[in-house]
């Protein structure tokens, strides 16, 4: 899964990155090395713009842009944004079908640009405690997972737009653009840097799903609103090669939600919480 990611490129980086043509600088957001759910993220989309806006750009046709979007998708026929919280991630494998992502899939499709993402693990000792019950809740040591060589790391993302019912039109808060993370089956190949010693080897050794990185050559055709047929787009989740992925233990403080700095993606020379692997 995907419940906490880093992202501290600057947007005139990322608009670099992935050829952004269009971002406002009211949109812009700080850099965040404890992105949890319901807060601001950028993304990147293709859309076309309208009005004043619109000027300067191919008339009606997709413009690259850089957004801020909510992260947890509600749905526009939700009744209220109570659930966006639940809908943090979406399984790429049943994305096409399930009613709360089906139609995003088809036309709404995003790039949600981080650093990396977090993942917990259980100390083996606490866990075997836990499933005697002899320990209510295992202490979990946490692991950032990243490309190995740097670059950003792009998630494949669906955005919904909800309108809310009990704001006038004009109201700022009127319109709620929001967005999910799709997910697939973890690697169980080795990660970048795996010598077979202590750690984990593979990301399903830290958890058995993972957030869906599509790699550059596959961006556009993610992107582009007028692929449409949910077969011809599925063929696109399709998980990037093997062993482009190094994952390493972090402090424990970025458990914390209200912890956020860069000194919270500082590589461990060893799990804090106990032998994990």
């Amino acid at each position: 899964m995907c419940g906490r990611y880093a992202a501290s490129r600057r947007p005139e980086d990322l608009a670099g990155v992935f050829d952004v043509q269009k971002w406002e600088p009211e949109e812009t957001l700080a850099p965040d090395w404890n992105i949890a759910p319901t807060k601001h993220v950028h993304a990147v989309l293709d859309r076309p713009l309208k009005g004043e806006a619109a000027l300067g750009f191919p008339a009606g046709g997709p413009v690259r842009q850089l957004r801020s979007l909510r992260w947890g998708l509600v749905p526009s026929w939700s009744k209220s944004p109570e659930g966006a919280a639940k809908m943090i991630n979406a399984r790429a494998e049943t994305v096409h079908e399930k009613p709360s992502f089906r139609r995003a899939f088809e036309s709404r499709r995003c790039l949600l640009p981080g650093d990396g993402y977090f993942e917990w693990v259980t100390d083996a000792a606490e866990r075997e405690l836990e499933e005697q019950g002899k320990k209510k809740r295992g202490r979990k040591q946490p692991y950032f997972v990243t490309p190995a060589d740097g670059s950003v790391m792009a998630m494949a993302g669906l955005y919904e737009f909800w309108r809310d019912g009990t704001l006038p039109a004009d109201h700022p808060q009127a319109w709620w653009v929001t967005c999910t993370v799709l997910t697939t089956a973890a690697e169980t190949t080795p990660l970048a840097g795996a010598t077979g010693g202590e750690g984990p080897q593979a990301l399903a050794d830290i958890h058995p799903r993972m957030p869906l990185v599509l790699t550059p050559d596959r961006w556009d055709a993610w992107l582009d609103p007028a692929r449409t047929d949910p077969e011809d787009l599925r063929e696109l989740l399709i998980p990037p090669p093997a062993g482009l992925m190094r994952a390493y233990p972090v402090p424990t403080d970025v458990s914390n939600v209200r912890n956020n700095g860069p000194e919270l993606l500082a590589e461990l020379d060893g799990p804090e919480v106990g032998t994990l692997f």
